[in-house]
């Protein structure tokens, strides 16, 4: 029988703890060989949603098929195909680098000669190869994070689950991670990704969802996602007076009133941008390009979340 084409399909999946809706009618589906990105505030439902996908959290109702499987019915034979990079480093510390790939690699049955090899392969692949022998406390956080994506990837797996996984690292860590990411990509392999970079998903998603209170807000490329909400220029003026105001609203401007600052939407940014700044603008005004993230403060908002 010919594998499908969709990886994972879920149809009105809800997750409840008690009163609490965390997940309310998400419907979704993941093409093999795309990288699938949610997006959210904190207490979104993007982690929730992925542990019901890898069946760590039994979901309340809905459908949720992996591979054609249903995760609920299947959850053994679903998980031989899933590698998982938690936001945890759940890493041993009492073993070695080379010792944390070869000890998981019991959970899959794996016989040991094949384990040597696949995580030898995977130490090159990480850039880990030197550190083989030392103690996961003497590794920084970016080579935590990239023992943690070898492992998830030691079972050759046909879908590849990131939840947040560079959360924490510096700029240096994160590009290294990314790089690597990119690579898998590049070879085909699905990916279900989750994060709060903007950066990130722009980069490597195909498509996304920006997710927020458990429910879906909009799905699209990044690049499809920004035209049909953010334009192609945003213009930031500080110090905004009440003539700008007016004049926004006159010409049916998409634009953002934070009080202090005002963020001007739009596609013709030259002609826009150049009547503000010499008519308009009292204050220190930039054009710039939009960005994802531009997308998903409008829609989710500025404020602060809880974790």
């Amino acid at each position: 029988m010919a594998e499908p084409s969709v990886a994972v399909e879920a149809v009105d999946l809800c997750k409840r703890f008690g009163s609490l809706t965390a997940v309310d009618g998400v419907s979704f589906q993941v093409q093999r060989g795309e990288c699938f990105g949610l997006l959210g505030p904190n207490g979104a439902g993007k982690t929730t949603t992925v542990r019901m996908v890898y069946g760590y959290s039994p979901r309340s109702s809905g459908k949720l098929e992996v591979f054609g499987m249903d995760v609920g019915k299947q959850r053994r034979e679903v998980a031989a195909r899933i590698g998982v990079c938690q936001q945890d480093d759940n890493l041993d510390p009492d073993l070695t680098v080379r010792e944390n790939l070869e000890v998981f690699s019991h959970y899959f049955d794996m016989p040991p000669a094949r384990a040597r090899q696949r995580t030898e392969e995977l130490l090159q692949f990480i850039n880990l190869d030197t550190r083989a022998d030392a103690k996961v406390p003497e590794l920084s956080g970016g080579m935590m994070r990239r023992l943690v994506l070898a492992r998830a990837l030691l079972n050759e797996p046909d879908l590849l689950i990131l939840d947040e996984p560079t959360t924490g690292l510096d700029p240096q860590s994160r590009q290294q991670l990314w790089q690597r990411l990119g690579e898998l990509r590049a070879l085909g392999l699905t990916i279900v990704l989750t994060t709060h970079y903007m950066e990130e998903a722009a980069r490597l998603c195909d498509r996304l969802i920006i997710i927020d209170h458990g429910r879906i807000l909009v799905e699209g490329s990044p690049q499809q996602l920004i035209a049909k909400h953010a334009g192609r220029y945003a213009i930031e003026v500080d110090g905004p007076g009440q003539e700008l105001r007016d004049y926004v609203v006159d010409q049916s401007l998409e634009f953002e009133d934070l009080g202090h600052r005002l963020i001007v939407y739009g596609e013709d940014g030259d002609r826009v941008f150049h009547h503000i700044t010499e008519e308009l603008c009292s204050g220190a005004c930039a054009m710039r390009m939009t960005t994802l993230e531009d997308v998903f403060l409008k829609l989710t908002g500025r404020g602060l979340r809880d974790g």
